[in-house]
């Protein structure tokens, strides 16, 4: 009876706690006026170009970079100095790359609020702080970057005001990178810290481009927004290569499973929008400042529009043909710029919140009709527990899962584990869940071939 009554309890609570009524008011709080005022800010400098004006109170990059510290700053301020705020930079000189006129510090803008229970644990928010016209050597003529790329600048700002209201389990950090368009130097230099202080990456949040709604294909769309994610590591072993090619797990990388992390999240909280998980590191033949962190093995996806309207980027401000050309603010929407950031800033909160992901998952049930799944247990008394999910080979998203409490090891019985693809999430008390973890290795089982 009391087994009975403890397992009801669990569910009621699992059910109680499936929404937390904070996301809602951190979308609420989401504001697209004060997007707009940092947009146009932002475009204000004239050029954001890497190469330009450092020494202008009014325009070039130096002006650009100085007022957003002076943001986050003012943002620490108000949550009683809850943010440490930073600048990180590394020097690159011409023999760095064929896109680097002269050499330079590739300066990026860092804000961080550390974690109540977890602070070497980080999730990053990162927009890009440099902007470019139709010669990306041209660091003197206006390239204002309204949407390339102040909107993803502007919502990491946002995202910070408003989230810094909170308190984490884990660490949060609020980043504007630099060097973007020369060839991600920003976010190399930043991975590169990240790696060297042993911080513990949840994953990264990359925001290029969050504010347009009108494609060049003619296409008007302001709820569809893309998550783009690679299938595995890309610093994977040898040994991890070989595995695959016998147990699966092409599309199951890190990195693919922060992107259904965030389509979950986002349909749970935010129905009325459409994610688009897209299976490439990218767009096609195409770069952004997550990819330096992918490349260390870091989880890390971009956030962006569905619909790009490739007569507002890399152009200078023209008319052609009764065409207008430039990246000015009129195309930019605010209102979905708003509701990205809100994409942003719930996945921040819901992932700051949730507990550790298991670690070392192994699966076995090789020629059996059950599949058992080990792990090895969070010491944790905010855990409630784990979740194991399952889905059908050829599907995108987790389509089952069972919570099989707080313990290291459950068997599914009657799941064939042929036909399916297992994972594992920590649940949290307070309801919040860790990134599904695929298996990566195989529980010693002793079997009869057929």
């Amino acid at each position: 009876m009391k087994k009975i009554i403890f397992f009801i309890f669990l569910q009621f609570s699992l059910s109680f706690h499936a929404q937390d009524s904070r996301i809602y008011d951190i979308i609420n709080n989401i504001s697209s006026d004060r997007i707009k005022k940092d947009i146009t800010k932002l475009t204000e400098f004239g050029t954001r170009n890497t190469f330009s004006d450092t020494v202008s109170n009014k325009r070039g990059i130096g002006a650009a970079r100085r007022w957003i510290k002076s943001e986050f700053e003012t943002i620490s301020k108000n949550c009683k100095n809850c943010l440490e705020v930073f600048y990180q930079k590394d020097f690159v000189t011409t023999n760095d790359g064929e896109r680097v006129p002269k050499d330079t510090w590739i300066v990026n803008v860092v804000a961080i609020q550390k974690g109540t229970k977890y602070p070497n644990r980080y999730i990053i928010m990162s927009g890009d702080i440099d902007s470019r016209n139709s010669d990306t050597m041209d660091y003197t003529n206006d390239a204002p970057g309204a949407n390339d790329n102040a909107s993803g600048m502007a919502g990491t700002i946002e995202a910070a005001r408003v989230l810094s209201k909170y308190q984490f389990e884990n660490s949060i950090i609020y980043v504007g990178l630099s060097g973007e368009e020369q060839g991600l130097f920003g976010g190399k230099g930043f991975a590169n810290y990240a790696q060297k202080k042993e911080w513990e990456i949840i994953g990264v949040l990359n925001n290029d481009m969050i504010g347009n709604i009108e494609g060049v294909d003619g296409v008007i769309d302001n709820r569809t927004f893309r998550i783009f994610s690679e299938p595995t590591p890309a610093n994977e072993t040898e040994k991890e290569r070989n595995l695959r090619r016998f147990y699966g797990g092409e599309v199951d990388g890190i990195s693919r499973q922060l992107a259904r992390y965030i389509e979950k999240t986002t349909k749970t909280y935010m129905p009325e929008m459409n994610p688009m998980m897209i299976y490439r590191l990218d767009r096609f033949g195409r770069g952004g400042h997550h990819r330096p962190f992918n490349d260390l093995g870091f989880a890390g996806v971009r956030i962006m529009e569905a619909h790009e309207n490739y007569n507002r980027q890399h152009q200078n401000i023209r008319t052609e043909n009764n065409i207008k050309y430039g990246d000015v603010l009129e195309g930019v929407n605010f209102e979905y710029a708003k509701k990205l950031t809100s994409v942003n800033a719930i996945n921040l909160a819901s992932l700051a919140w949730a507990p550790p992901a298991p670690k070392n998952v192994q699966i076995g049930g090789i020629v059996k009709p059950n599949v058992k799944l080990k792990w090895e247990e969070i010491d944790d008394n905010t855990i409630l527990g784990y979740k194991i999910y399952w889905r059908l080979t050829t599907s995108p998203q987790w389509e089952f899962s069972r919570f099989v409490g707080n313990t290291n090891s459950f068997e599914l019985e009657g799941i064939v584990i042929d036909n399916y693809y297992f994972g594992v999430a920590t649940v949290g008390k307070n309801g919040h869940e860790s990134p599904v973890v695929f298996p990566n290795d195989i529980i010693k089982e002793t079997f009869r071939k057929r």
